[in-house]
């Protein structure tokens, strides 16, 4: 384990960890100036954050001790997943670890909590919250694993950062697999962050939120860290897409000088990445929750046949 590689994955952790709020401040300030409204500032979800962990947590009387234990554990799972995906170097201490599946993993135990605790409480809204989740994750979570094979195809491996370093090392060619690839995992990036078509993350209609009926009960403390979880998770899924994707200037091991250059390079990307998100969701409406399983089907199928494409054309 050399000792760049510890400051990379130091780096990447920290990165993740201070620029996943502000990627969420600024794809809601281009959501508002896109729909012609008085943005809120680029570092509102900082000041949210900082007035939420310095309030009293309010309980509910019937509260288990899951339902205390949940959001560090999703706020844990979130985290790991956005270190061991390789968002500035491939030089990894965890890269034994950054297996696809694990991280599809990883995104399947936080959605395993945040339903149990949903459901801890008894309230209506947050049984129902946690059953629309889980049928999102249900869809979701194949479609997901399908992109993730499909790249792995090219690279021979599941491990991630053997797929971003084969992937940004390749010949020029064009791979038909990965726009099909491309496309599923825009979509499954939209339903599994809670964004418009599949949900609204500024809606509190009880009879269309998904992530908002998950967390109605937290207060304080225990909301900031289910806010910042989630704003890891869009994090994370923007950094997946951009190293399958769009995997140039990601630093390899033993270059420092690359590395410094890897984190102006993938602002710029995720700045580009929030104004596009930004525009989708604009441009988009809200479809009622039992058009989701077509729309997460059609993200599983099109991620299927960019697998065939691959063994038709004899890629890997």
């Amino acid at each position: 384990m050399s000792g760049l590689g510890v400051l990379s994955q130091l780096l990447a952790l920290l990165t993740a960890l201070l620029l996943a709020p502000l990627l969420s401040g600024w794809v809601s300030m281009w959501r508002h100036w896109l729909q012609n409204k008085s943005a809120p500032g680029l570092l509102q979800p900082y000041r949210m954050l900082h007035k939420l962990f310095h309030k009293d947590s309010v309980m509910a009387e019937h509260a288990s001790a899951l339902f205390r234990f949940a959001p560090y554990v999703i706020f844990g799972c979130m985290a790991l997943a956005s270190a061991i995906v390789p968002t500035l170097s491939t030089d990894l201490p965890l890269s034994p670890a950054a297996d696809a599946i694990a991280l599809v993993g990883l995104f399947a135990l936080a959605r395993v909590f945040i339903s149990l605790a949903a459901m801890d409480v008894g309230t209506a809204f947050g049984s129902l919250g946690a059953r629309r989740e889980m049928l999102v994750g249900f869809l979701a979570e194949p479609a997901l694993l399908m992109v993730l094979f499909c790249a792995s195809m090219i690279s021979r491996s599941t491990s991630l950062t053997t797929m971003v370093e084969t992937l940004a090392h390749r010949d020029l060619a064009i791979y038909p697999s990965l726009l099909l690839a491309g496309v599923a995992f825009a979509m499954v990036s939209l339903a599994e962050n809670a964004r418009v078509p599949v949900d609204n993350p500024d809606t509190h209609l009880e009879l269309t939120m998904v992530h908002e009926a998950l967390i109605l009960e937290y207060s304080a403390r225990h909301l900031a860290l289910l806010e910042w979880a989630a704003s890891l998770k869009l994090f994370t899924y923007s950094c997946i897409g951009l190293a399958l994707f769009f995997p140039w200037g990601v630093a390899e091991a033993n270059a420092p000088v690359a590395l410094l250059l890897a984190l102006p390079v993938l602002v710029f990307k995720l700045a580009l990445g929030g104004i596009v998100l930004a525009v989708i969701e604009t441009a988009s409406a809200k479809m009622r929750i039992f058009r989701v399983p077509e729309f997460l089907g059609t993200a599983f199928l099109l991620a299927v046949i960019g697998l065939l494409v691959n063994v038709l054309l004899g890629v890997g």
